[in-house]
């Protein structure tokens, strides 16, 4: 798929922020981006479905030398796919990222940051980002993770600036009684406003919780990687011992990039996927307030539980999400299993923000 140099998308770009959907599936499978000419397809995955079900995700890939990224459909029967492009990096943006760690900023269940109640069908609300819960003014564009939950039909919602229409892209799908949550960058308007709607013809509640902001003040660019597993806990591998992601625990990780050119790390460009899952749950990821122990001591304590939410499984799914977390002031991210049940967790690194 030709990306730079293509319609708004500028020659030269570093990687591109892609809104990828899969549907009409009719087996299970999963989708793979990577870039063009000159790289090999990684190992890795960007999102996974099952038969009947769209399926979005957040995919930030590099872009090869000739303009394009790949994908690659890895199921055995033909599906639709859909590449909105949101948004693209250059080394030389005006623009970089700052991270921080997850915080709630609209709970419609709560009345948090827009009316309680569910989002009727149809419509929008309005929510200030900018100026609050440490985020500054003047921010051009945020990191979110939105979550629906409690859909009373089948629909979309689009996240999209305070002061622009409604675009014709969807950032997550779902069906009734779903809980489906996807990360989003959005524009902000002049104002720090960012605008939800609700595309079904029925009410839902809506979460969104920020992980981070970009504005001409933020300290980071972001510097890609080729695409490189880093978590299966279904394989003794990567550091890992063997066995499940146990339920109401936590798994700390110390990243090192491929790239030892990446110092000064202010966040990784990660995907989170969890499989093989016992019941209903939801990933946590936020930096640890520890660092890691040394070689044969006392495991690290775990820092406090996040309240913030990441992706959202129920029994026997297998979930995707971009996650952009910042490895705190000691290199390591706290993964949390809120579920009740244990589960399969899978990890891939795809970039970093590195500080100017």
């Amino acid at each position: 798929m030709k990306v730079a140099g293509n319609a708004a998308v500028p020659a030269g770009v570093t990687a591109v922020a892609l809104d990828v959907t899969v549907t009409e599936t009719v087996d299970s499978g999963y989708v793979t981006a990577w870039p063009g000419a000159g790289y090999d397809r990684p190992g890795t995955s960007n999102l996974n479905y099952t038969a009947g079900r769209s399926v979005p995700n957040l995919v930030i890939v590099p872009v090869g030398e000739d303009g394009y990224v790949e994908l690659y459909n890895g199921g055995p029967q033909a599906v639709d796919l859909i590449a909105d492009v949101t948004g693209y990096f250059t080394r030389a943006s005006a623009g970089g990222y700052t991270s921080m760690t997850p915080a709630r900023f609209v709970d419609t269940r709560e009345g948090l940051g827009a009316s309680r109640g569910r989002l009727a069908a149809r419509s929008a609300f309005t929510t200030r980002i900018g100026g609050l819960q440490g985020v500054p003014q003047g921010i051009t564009a945020v990191a979110l993770n939105v979550t629906v939950t409690e859909p009373g039909g089948p629909g979309h919602l689009t996240a999209f600036s305070g002061d622009g229409p409604v675009p014709t892209a969807s950032n997550l799908n779902f069906e009734p009684g779903q809980t489906v949550a996807n990360a989003v960058i959005v524009p902000v308007a002049a104002d720090g406003t960012i605008k939800v709607f609700n595309g079904s013809w029925m009410p839902a509640h809506v979460v969104v919780d920020v992980a981070g902001y970009y504005s001409k003040d933020s300290k980071a660019a972001f510097l890609p990687f080729t695409p490189f597993r880093t978590l299966d806990t279904r394989e003794e591998a990567y550091g890992w011992p063997g066995g499940r992601f146990r339920a109401r625990e936590y798994i700390t990780r110390g990243f090192t990039p491929e790239d030892a050119t990446a110092t000064g790390v202010e966040a990784y460009v990660l995907n989170a996927t969890v499989t093989e899952t016992g019941g209903t749950g939801f990933l946590s990821v936020a930096p640890s307030p520890y660092p890691l122990p040394a070689e044969g001591g006392a495991a690290a304590p775990a820092g406090p539980r996040p309240g913030s939410s990441t992706l959202n499984w129920t029994a026997g799914a297998t979930v995707p999400n971009l996650v952009q977390a910042s490895d705190g002031d000691h290199g390591v991210i706290t993964l949390w299993n809120q579920g009740h049940e244990d589960a399969d967790l899978v990890l891939d690194v795809f970039g970093v923000y590195q500080s100017k």
